[in-house]
């Protein structure tokens, strides 16, 4: 088990698009695979984004559970699911859909290196680019810092 925020083990580079629940749903299976949260985490990911958009700008989305699903979150994790066609979110495009899971309040920290990077256009270009999930975690490298 990685102790990493996000490991290339729970990065996806999926080709075509998806709808914006089966992307939420997708990058909760990852952190659920990964053995961070549990199963109802992903279910709390789709009602949060009921109520409030998860969409960040510059192609990004961070859907994450609600605080009263704070109790399935088993460790801090990240998944990164990059598309190579934009999903529809809620009107805004979004090609980078990251599943979010803190113990705590780790979840502030990492939504703040998270937002550095996407506001560099620069680097989102460079993710975009990027070939592999181990070049998209050395590219995220400021995620992982502890």
């Amino acid at each position: 088990m990685t102790d990493q925020i996000l490991s290339p083990e729970n990065v996806r580079i999926v080709p075509g698009g998806a709808s914006r629940d089966d992307a939420i749903r997708a990058a909760g299976a990852v952190l659920v695979d990964a053995g961070a949260v549990d199963d109802a985490y992903v279910d709390s990911m789709l009602e949060r984004e009921g109520t409030v958009s998860t969409y960040m700008g510059n192609w990004l989305a961070i859907p994450h559970g609600t605080n009263d699903a704070k109790g399935f979150i088993k460790r801090s994790a990240l998944s990164l699911l990059r598309y190579d066609d934009p999903i529809d979110w809620g009107g805004e495009p979004a090609r980078f859909v990251v599943g979010i899971a803190g113990l705590g309040d780790e979840h502030l920290d990492i939504l703040s290196r998270l937002a550095m990077v996407f506001s560099d256009e620069d680097e989102v270009e460079k993710l975009l680019a990027a070939q592999t999930s181990d070049e998209m975690v050395a590219l995220l490298a400021e995620v992982n810092a502890s």
